[in-house]
């Protein structure tokens, strides 16, 4: 399957813990469910004009969820996603965490 850069990155993950990699030059973003290790290299290296150094992908299992009070409990589940956390090259930033 063929996609383009702006198909494989879906969006940054923004969390107190993404937030933090950022000083160590690793940067999470949610990516497509079919997207490999190369295409997210190549895909990050186009958007932001960065030398990619490493790519790590994960995907996030679905959770329950239970909402409701008493008798009207109703059950669902959160959907499942793949993340990749791609660490950059040394003395260079992705401008688009840096105003967050």
């Amino acid at each position: 399957m063929t996609l383009q850069a702006s198909e494989v990155i879906l969006r940054p993950v923004i969390s107190e813990k993404s937030m933090d990699e950022t000083q160590r030059s690793k940067y999470t973003f949610a990516v497509h469910e079919d997207a490999n290790k190369f295409q997210i290299k190549d895909a990050v290296e186009e958007l932001f004009k960065v030398d990619v150094v490493d790519v790590n992908v994960l995907t996030t299992k679905a959770k329950e969820k239970r909402r409701g009070m008493r008798r009207a409990r109703t059950r669902g589940f959160t959907s499942p996603w793949r993340k990749a956390v791609v660490t950059i090259a040394k003395g260079e930033k992705i401008e688009f965490f840096e105003g967050v």
